[in-house]
């Protein structure tokens, strides 16, 4: 049966335009995006399938082209397409971000940073750099490791943080493990990068660590 044949409240996209997108499901969400389905199959039959396929919705919205491409159903034209997406929700959070300050929605910070680091493959170090009312001014990688380490210099955030003029920052990397506890290392440079952003009147904030589930703040912890 066509999707156009099933009662309106059930269709997803009526779903969503009456209750919202959060009280779709992961199928529903992605056969809106699918827009249609494949012979034998609606929109909502292939999205199950691809879901099943590759273990959920972040291993799909993760893979590779060409891993992504080879489905039925899919292809370049739709590679692509997620991948606008993708792009425009990193680019609203970090427009939110910059229009108020981060110690009034720390969640968002965390979802900003968990949007552009959890799907890396390698460790990523980067900084958020703030203004003096803590609203947003960039956000830097600035150095890329292994799957497990990655080697940080202070004088080079030091050297952004003063080429931004930011009066505090965020640290982040990301776990590709999946674990975001810190490690005895993390927590040392952590206090070697504090000391070094102090010289020049730099306050650092909080150093976030990107996992599989809700990312860690080492502040909050009472580790720095």
């Amino acid at each position: 049966m066509s999707i156009r044949d099933w009662p309106a409240t059930e269709r997803p996209r009526e779903k969503l335009l009456a209750w919202g997108a959060a009280s779709l499901s992961d199928a529903e969400l992605l056969a809106i995006f699918l827009r249609t389905g494949v012979p034998g199959k609606s929109a909502v039959d292939l999205a199950r399938s691809l879901l099943a396929q590759f273990g959920g919705l972040r291993p799909l919205l993760e893979a590779s082209q060409t891993l992504f491409s080879q489905q039925a159903g899919l292809g370049p034209a739709k590679f692509a397409q997620l991948q606008a997406v993708l792009e425009m929700a990193r680019r609203h959070m970090a427009e939110r971000l910059r229009s108020e300050s981060v110690l009034e929605s720390p969640l968002a910070v965390r979802s900003y940073l968990k949007a552009l680091l959890r799907h890396e493959p390698h460790e990523i170090f980067g900084c958020l750099f703030l203004d003096s009312k803590h609203r947003v001014l960039g956000f830097e990688a600035l150095f890329q490791g292994t799957i497990d380490a990655t080697v940080v210099y202070p004088r080079q955030v030091v050297k952004r943080a003063l080429a931004y003029n930011a009066a505090a920052l965020i640290l982040c990397h990301n776990h590709p493990s999946g674990s975001a506890e810190p490690s005895a290392a993390d927590r040392t440079l952590t206090k070697t990068l504090q000391k070094a952003l102090e010289v020049v009147d730099v306050r650092l904030l909080d150093h976030i660590i990107v996992g599989d589930g809700d990312p860690l703040s080492m502040a909050e912890h009472g580790w720095m």
